[in-house]
């Protein structure tokens, strides 16, 4: 017959291979739980009577989930910008014309290949004028006189 420990453990492992299947991160830290209580089972033996294990198992979930999520999840997320790499970079360096004159405080509209967009700039540009793109910043682009 198979101990309560690795029942424990089985279950852990089976959790964590679970989280491939489900987003959010979360399905992994009960599986930790589910091993780490058939740890503590293999350690303090019979003493650590089916009560205990599930005592344990809440509280290695709680702390596990609240301490570990956040640091473990930045982790694997990797370093996401708010800037997309496609139409962000395409736009970058690109030559517009202004289609509606832009002043520091108040956006205008310049016209980049056959799209327009909205447009600030840090100094008076007029209609007409030839610009370059500096940056975008979701569906607003920031220029420069040529």
């Amino acid at each position: 017959m198979i101990s309560c420990g690795w029942l424990w453990l089985y279950a852990g492992a089976f959790l964590m291979l679970g989280e491939l299947l489900a987003p959010g991160f979360v399905i992994f830290f009960f599986g930790l739980s589910a091993a780490s209580v058939g740890v503590c089972r293999f350690a303090f033996g019979e003493a650590f009577d089916m009560t205990w294990q599930l005592a344990a198992f809440s509280a290695f979930s709680i702390v596990y989930l609240v301490g570990l999520r956040r640091w473990l999840k930045s982790i694997f997320a990797g370093n996401v910008g708010s800037k997309s790499c496609g139409l962000s970079d395409e736009l970058v360096g690109r030559l517009a014309r202004v289609s509606e004159a832009i002043t520091p405080l108040k956006p205008g509209r310049v016209l980049i290949g056959d799209a327009e967009w909205t447009a600030t700039a840090d100094c008076e540009i007029p209609v007409g004028t030839d610009v370059k793109v500096l940056e975008r910043a979701n569906l607003t682009v920031k220029v420069v006189a040529v």
